[in-house]
Parts: structure tokens; C-alpha cells; sequence
């Protein structure tokens, strides 16, 4: 490039570099390194794996009780969830065998009752549930074994308003 003309229309790439780049200066793209590349691929598939497991194990039916006696033996061994109310003096605790067993029935219809049993430690506001869901399986002897035990107590906040009366001072 000449110093009268600034125009870069007029740019030549010979002017610039003359000769072979320094090999100091020089860079060798060989792209990502297959170790590299291996690992990356391992945990993507690890990853991927993962989520799949999760989203398998997961998944649970929500059933009734009554929705459970009519499935009958297509519900063994498979993972579902119940909703109910514990039956009054159904209550079996054995604190040396850690092992709870009750019986849940529905709101609408508390005919139809299931017999659960857990073999955790028992909740200390058992006795005062309003409602529980269980989460298990259910065995070819109709007992659901839960393993999961969720409890609904009734509010400590639903009270009756009181009446407050309010005199104007003069």
C-alpha cells in the first residue's frame, strides 16, 4: 500500500505480510480434543438418563378410595396415590416393629374403606388429621403399602368472628 492512496478499494493482501508467519506467532486448529469430546458426550447421556429416571419413578396416579376398589387387581404393583379420611379407632401402632396401619375411606362414600400400612415412624398429629393422601403400592392382598404419607390437619385459624363493639367517647 502506497501512502498517497488512502482508498481502501486500492488494498492489496501481498503488501501486507511478506513471507511465512512465524512460528511463535503461529496458531494450530486442530478443533476439540476427543477426550474433550467423550466427556461432554458422557454428560449429556448421564444427564438425559437421569431426567428420564426421575420422570418415571415420579409419576403416580391420584385415586379415591372407591376409585382404587374398582381398579382392583390392574392397580397391584403399580404407584399410585390415595386421598381419604382415616376411620376413627383404626389405628394400629407397633413402635416396636415401626409399623402403622390404618384404614382410609371417602368423604362420599365411607362404606368402601382401605387398609393402609406404613413401616415409618408415626406423625405426631396422626390423630389429628383431617384428611391424608397416601403414596405407594398397592399388594395383591388388597393392603396398600405406603411410603409416602401425606397429612391434612384441620387450621388452627378457622375460628368463629367475634363480635367487637365500639362506643364512640365524647
Amino acid at each position: 500500500m502506497t501512502a498517497a492512496s488512502p482508498n481502501q478499494d486500492e488494498f492489496n493482501e501481498e503488501d501486507l505480510w511478506e513471507g511465512p508467519i512465524p512460528a511463535h506467532l503461529a496458531r494450530n486448529r486442530t478443533g476439540i480434543k476427543p477426550q474433550f469430546m467423550v466427556a461432554g458426550l458422557l454428560l449429556i447421556v448421564v444427564i438425559i438418563s437421569l431426567m428420564v429416571y426421575g420422570l418415571t419413578t415420579a409419576k403416580a396416579y391420584w385415586l379415591t378410595v372407591d376409585e382404587v376398589h374398582q381398579g382392583g387387581d390392574t392397580l397391584v404393583s403399580q404407584r399410585i396415590r390415595v386421598n381419604g379420611v382415616v376411620v376413627d379407632g383404626s389405628e394400629d401402632w407397633n413402635a416396636e416393629e415401626v409399623t402403622l396401619r390404618f384404614k382410609i375411606q371417602d368423604e362420599d362414600n365411607p362404606g368402601r374403606q382401605l387398609s393402609v400400612v406404613h413401616y415409618e415412624p408415626r406423625p405426631d398429629n396422626f390423630h389429628r388429621a383431617a384428611s391424608v393422601i397416601v403414596e405407594g403400592e398397592l399388594l395383591p392382598g388388597g393392603v396398600f403399602e405406603a411410603d409416602v404419607l401425606l397429612l391434612k390437619c384441620p387450621s388452627r385459624y378457622e375460628e368463629s368472628p367475634e363480635d367487637i363493639l365500639f362506643q364512640a367517647v365524647n
